[in-house]
């Protein structure tokens, strides 16, 4: 044991190979739709499991899903969104019992193409999700990834996120603020 208490600082800063795979994966999307296609195989779930917002003028403005671009916008000074809160306090969030959390559910009612129409009719719910600001060099928010898992319970919609998750959800943050997309004024 000592042994570990002596490299604990080498530790912290490795490199999880998870995080390196995703990385090279990730780094080659050139779109947010693809980019987020990859994050959804990465975390082994749904399409429809994954958003990504931008924050552009005080408002975190959906890259993805596409349904949620003209949805609507956070403000992210908003006390009732949890993408809000991310990029606030700029820190990673775990929630594997979402729905006893307080949020606005509003973007939740959007139907996605994604869903299978079994899914529509039964209207599944977010049940987990993890929440990673996207942060530039200088640690200047640049928006918020979120990935979920969506079923009628606890029980159907998988297993647990944990922290090896929230750490490969960070991970991936930092690779998607290199992408343009991300940083580009004009979208």
């Amino acid at each position: 044991m000592q042994g570990n208490r002596d490299s604990g600082s080498a530790a912290a800063t490795a490199v999880s190979p998870e995080s390196t795979a995703a990385e090279s994966v990730l780094i080659q999307a050139k779109t947010p739709g693809l980019f987020c296609v990859e994050l959804s195989n990465v975390f082994g779930v749904r399409l429809n499991e994954i958003a990504l917002l931008r924050l552009q003028r005080g408002l975190l403005r959906f890259l993805f899903p596409e349904e949620l671009k003209t949805a609507g916008s956070i403000p992210v000074s908003s006390s009732s969104a949890v993408a809000a809160h991310t990029a606030l306090k700029k820190k990673t969030e775990l929630f594997n019992n979402f729905v006893k959390v307080k949020h606005a559910r509003i973007f939740e009612t959007v139907k996605l193409n994604s869903e299978a129409p079994i899914e529509q009719a039964q209207q599944i719910t977010i049940q987990k999700l993890i929440s990673a600001p996207v942060l530039d060099p200088d640690r200047k928010v640049l928006g918020v990834i979120q990935v979920c898992r969506k079923g009628y319970d606890l029980k159907s919609c998988g297993a647990d996120f944990t922290l090896d998750d929230l750490h490969l959800l960070e991970s991936c943050a930092k690779t998607v603020s290199r992408m343009s997309f991300m940083n580009d004024d004009a979208s």
